[in-house]
């Protein structure tokens, strides 16, 4: 098939082009006819966008056609003599309904070469992926960090294989063991901090609130501490769309992380903080993504919590994309700010499960059911990317924001958290919970928030920079 009208009339190696995509249903029918049914359509199109490969497997897989393309020519690493022209599988972040972000990678390269690199949460989904994508910028060194010994061995194992020539450091740490996390920064005195490690599973947290704190608040207030007493130059946190209006302790937990590398921010002379906030990550441990695959692996059904639900997507190597970028491009942001990816319109999480079962060459509702089991505990049926509270700015040619959030006063937000490490340590959860509101008043437990998503434009409320005066409208007044 081909879409150029004078291509129609082509005969390619001896096979006929016998018409353009539209006629596929009429073409479908007639070579079934002939007795010669059509199973597999191979998409060939050089760079095609993601709207267009989710509107082919839609249409196929409606006349049940499996769909594959053959690999994008511009991933040289992973071609080779064998590889160049086999069909491989439509993978699921082909189909989101934005481009692709790239990195800067001059500017990511002076920000990491011959440095001493320190991630936390490593052998996470963000964290992992962290990791390799450092190594190819030649660290001095590079300091894996994290609580699970499985994790970190198969890390470990995997960077020595693939980048013999950087210095990896195995460290087993748990964030929220202060003394532990002081002898590693001691030890390596690292320039560049990555802070990926976290809780973060929605119910799991909402019902154990005062392990959420100790890893989330307390754990990164460890980590960002050693990070200024220990002269690091940059300090990068992980943060989540989750963070903003949050109905859950997981949420609000972030938020308060975000506060308290704010307050270090507008007050080091020395190191960067920034923050880096995104929503949902596909295929991440835990995701939403791995769960369909096993429940359509099984037979169905897929199993969707509302069929309103909507939340935002990226894949595992934007969202370190973004990572990398937002830290090596500090400069025209100020202090405190946010840095928030343009991730385009909210999916709905019931047309991923329908996409996911069409890309397994099935049928939605037919071959495999959705069926909807109700919101978890602490859900939102929509997530925002920031609050209409803060004051947003965007960079020419950058794929994100930065937003600024309002300040809280740092003795107010530093004594709180030390009322909040009390309450953890005696185990009450009802002070951890009431003194986590005080720090992040915004926080809703339970509530469910609905936005519509036609009238979600992130444009409409940016402010733009005056790049001669550096000046803004004023935001919001910082409040303690």
């Amino acid at each position: 098939l081909d879409d150029g009208v004078l291509n129609q009339a082509r005969i390619v190696q001896g096979v006929k082009v016998v018409g353009s995509f539209e006629d596929l249903e009429l073409l479908v029918e007639r070579f079934r006819a002939r007795g010669t049914p059509i199973s597999e359509l191979i998409d060939t199109e050089e760079a095609p966008s993601r709207q267009h490969l989710a509107e082919v497997v839609q249409f196929a897989t409606r006349l049940g056609i499996k769909v594959s393309r053959i690999p994008d020519f511009t991933e040289t690493a992973q071609l080779t003599g064998q590889s160049l022209l086999q069909p491989k599988p439509i993978d699921l972040s082909d189909l989101l309904g934005r481009p692709e972000i790239a990195a800067d990678l001059a500017s990511v390269a002076r920000l990491i070469n011959g440095r001493v690199v320190l991630v936390t949460g490593a052998g996470g989904s963000i964290g992992s992926e962290l990791c390799r994508q450092i190594a190819e910028y030649g660290p001095a060194q590079l300091v894996l960090a994290d609580a699970s010994e499985l994790h970190l061995y198969r890390l470990d194992m995997e960077l020595r294989e693939s980048c013999p020539q950087i210095r990896i450091e195995a460290n087993l740490v748990d964030v929220r063991d202060n003394t532990r996390v002081e002898a590693v920064f001691e030890r390596f005195r690292p320039n560049l901090v990555f802070h990926a490690a976290a809780l973060k599973h929605v119910p799991i947290v909402e019902e154990n609130p005062i392990e959420g704190n100790k890893t989330n608040l307390l754990g990164t207030r460890n980590v960002a501490e050693a990070a200024v007493r220990f002269g690091a130059s940059n300090f990068v946190l992980i943060s989540t769309d989750k963070a903003v209006k949050p109905t859950n302790v997981m949420g609000a937990s972030k938020r308060a992380a975000e506060a308290y590398c704010q307050s270090l921010d507008i007050a080091s002379q020395t190191t960067l903080f920034t923050t880096v906030r995104f929503g949902n990550v596909l295929g991440s441990n835990g995701s939403v993504v791995p769960r369909f695959e096993k429940q359509i692996a099984e037979g169905g059904p897929v199993t969707v919590t509302h069929p309103e639900i909507t939340r935002f997507f990226m894949s595992i190597p934007e969202a370190v994309c973004l990572v990398l970028n937002a830290a090596a491009a500090y400069a025209g942001r100020k202090r405190g700010d946010i840095v928030v990816l343009d991730m385009g319109k909210p999916v709905r999480i019931v047309d991923l499960a329908e996409r996911m079962i069409q890309l397994a060459g099935l049928r939605p509702y037919i071959d495999i059911d959705i069926v909807f089991t109700g919101l978890r505990p602490g859900e939102k049926l929509h997530e925002e990317l920031f609050d209409s509270t803060e004051v947003l700015q965007r960079a020419p040619d950058m794929p994100y924001f930065a937003a600024s959030p309002r300040v809280i006063d740092k003795e107010v937000l530093h004594k709180t958290i030390l009322f909040l490490e009390q309450a953890v340590e005696h185990e009450d959860r009802e002070r951890a919970v009431e003194l986590l509101r005080h720090i992040v008043p915004e926080f809703r437990p339970g509530a469910v928030l609905a936005r519509d998503d036609d009238d979600y434009d992130p444009e409409a409320m940016v402010v733009r920079i005056d790049r001669k005066t550096k000046t803004r409208p004023s935001g919001p007044k910082p409040v303690a």
